[in-house]
């Protein structure tokens, strides 16, 4: 496994970002809505994108390790 790129990591946040607010989107329109088949469905796409979250954000551990680290000044 290679480290991921600058650019790569800044994808990676930008995607958790959308996966976070769909999900709040989601979970808030599941209940605000009073169509028990439209509710389901919106609460099956809110757990798709947590779980999309927790795959980007178990990438981004996963790289952590490889990431280069940079001296510290003082």
């Amino acid at each position: 496994m290679q480290p991921i790129t600058g650019k790569e990591m800044e994808y990676i946040a930008d995607s958790m970002s959308n996966e976070d607010l769909l999900a709040k989107q989601c979970a808030c329109a599941a209940t605000s809505i009073s169509v028990p088949g439209v509710s389901q469905v919106l609460s099956g796409m809110a757990s798709a994108h947590q779980q999309n979250y927790a795959m980007l954000l178990s990438t981004l551990q996963q790289h952590q390790q490889l990431a280069p680290t940079s001296p510290q000044t003082n």
